[in-house]
């Protein structure tokens, strides 16, 4: 094969870093890498996982196995290839449809061929989903600094998946589009973990599993030129991947650490994400045609506004969620507090526009199209139970804002305990501007008595009071005007957002 400005050009990725490196066509015919790829299979039992973004990196190294697979004889085909693709259940809806049908392709047409190949799709639990974070939790938008969706959303669905097969088999080969010209990190991670003699590597973080970067000398060239001229062959169009890359700066990887970069300048990276100033990769795909997107867009940029240093206090809370302490800032501008998780109000406020742009989006999405769903029933279910059991939402929230939007009501299930009502709340807010008591703290410690009552052992109650009366319970102002008359190195200062 042969690179050519021609190709690189219709897929707009020709990098100029990579000039004064060397095609890997110039030293290597496909037919040799083809048969490195044959060698690897068949020297052992080990199955493989391929991580599949849905970019251009990892078709590439999916269908260079593919074909190299298929030129082994039916009693040399062992063992399994799994190909697992992350499901955020944020990411962009396009590209949720190309993955879609690619790994259902892929069952299919392997299936035909008689191919070991099964495709797989991996989601974050419940408890880890962007959402329930965000909203039920409170945890503001992601930032450069904390990234706190990587490792939940990506990383940890395809650990688990990884750990089962070494649970099952012993060991696995993990296949990466990864390739060393992408940077200099890369390159000198990929080289830290090599394996003297082997084209195999050590797994950064399980010790029975290795690495298989089949593609590692690939040029962002290599890539286009292999894929425009190499048939898929799982029944897509390379050529309509090239298309999603027209106005893209560049793919999701398949995030396996993090240290790989941020996607939100990426067709293939979540619609929600806030790592980066704008969603050039959205922006691109309304303007080619894609309107109905517009609201996804907007969502986002409300999103990145929360991130305004002048705004934060708008929507912050002073207290972190787990010790409950407030703390100045040590550095920066003077009478300032280190801002925490979103506020409850703001939290409610979020869900109701999150299901207003799930509406909207629908509406204005063609018939023959299906019906796109922002947010799960289960993780609506969870937001409720942690609004409901630490933040004392007495006025149980959650289905009456899912009602008002969407008029309709979810099989909700009622509290196994009875619990406190909005009436009661209104009262109990009376009673606490009477005594100058801060309303929730009184909350707390009603619905602390609540969950131990009818308990023959109650002994831990008491631990659980002594930490509600620990927190801080004062107000910005006398918290401030405490530090300024103390010596600040008597105040601990910790690095934004490791007590949320």
């Amino acid at each position: 094969m042969s690179t050519d400005d021609t190709n690189a050009n219709e897929s707009g990725r020709s990098d100029p870093n990579e000039r004064d490196r060397e095609s890997v066509f110039s030293t290597r015919s496909l037919e040799e890498i083809h048969q490195e790829i044959r060698e690897t299979y068949v020297r052992d039992e080990r199955p493989w996982v391929i991580g599949y973004s849905g970019g251009k990196d990892s078709t590439t190294a999916l269908q260079l196995i593919w074909h190299a697979l298929s030129e082994l004889e039916e009693d040399q085909l062992t063992k399994t290839v799994h190909v697992i693709s992350s499901d955020t259940l944020v990411e962009t809806p396009k590209i949720v449809n190309h993955i879609t049908s690619t790994l259902e392709n892929v069952d299919k047409y392997a299936e035909e061929a008689g191919l070991p190949f099964e495709a797989h799709k991996v989601y974050p639990e419940v408890d880890d989903s962007f959402w329930v974070n965000l909203i039920g939790r409170g945890y503001p938008a992601p930032n450069q600094n904390f990234r706190w969706c990587t490792d939940r959303l990506k990383i940890d669905p395809a650990d688990r998946f990884i750990e089962e097969t070494i649970s099952e088999h012993g060991e696995a080969v993990v296949i990466l589009g990864a390739r060393k010209s992408e940077s200099a990190t890369r390159e000198q991670v990929m080289n830290l973990n090599s394996i003297d003699g082997s084209v195999l590597s050590r797994h950064s973080k399980f010790s029975s599993a290795y690495i298989y970067t089949p593609i590692e000398d690939f040029l962002v060239d290599d890539v286009w030129d292999y894929l425009l001229q190499v048939e898929c062959p799982w029944g897509k169009s390379n050529r309509d991947l090239a298309a999603l890359y027209q106005e893209a700066d560049d793919e999701c990887p398949m995030v396996i650490d993090t240290s790989t970069p941020s996607c939100g300048n990426s067709r293939f990276g979540c619609w929600t994400c806030t790592v980066v100033s704008d969603d050039k990769a959205m922006e691109g795909m309304i303007d080619a045609g894609n309107e109905w997107m517009e609201p996804l867009l907007e969502f986002r940029d409300m999103l990145k506004s929360t991130q305004d240093p002048d705004e934060k206090s708008t929507y912050r809370e002073m207290k972190g969620r787990r010790y409950g302490k407030v703390k100045p800032k040590t550095n920066g501008a003077e009478g300032e507090i280190i801002p925490r998780a979103y506020k409850l109000e703001f939290r409610k406020d979020l869900l109701r526009r999150l299901l207003e742009t799930e509406k909207e989006v629908n509406e204005r999405r063609s018939d023959d199209q299906e019906y796109l769903e922002l947010i799960r029933d289960p993780e609506l279910k969870e937001i409720r139970r942690l609004w409901r059991n630490e933040e004392s939402d007495w006025e149980d929230s959650v289905p009456q804002i899912y009602e008002d939007v969407m008029g309709d009501s979810l099989d909700w299930v009622d509290d196994d305990l009875d619990s406190f009502s909005k009436e009661e709340e209104e009262v109990l807010r009376k009673v606490a501007a009477e005594e100058d008591i801060p309303p929730k703290l009184l909350k707390r410690l009603l619905d602390t008595e609540l969950q131990h009552h009818g308990m023959k052992r109650r002994a831990s109650i008491y631990g659980q009071i002594d930490s509600i009366l620990k927190e801080d319970w004062r107000t910005k102002e006398e918290i401030l005007d405490e530090y300024e008359n103390e010596d600040s190195d008597s105040w601990v200062y910790d690095v934004a957002y490791e007590e949320l």
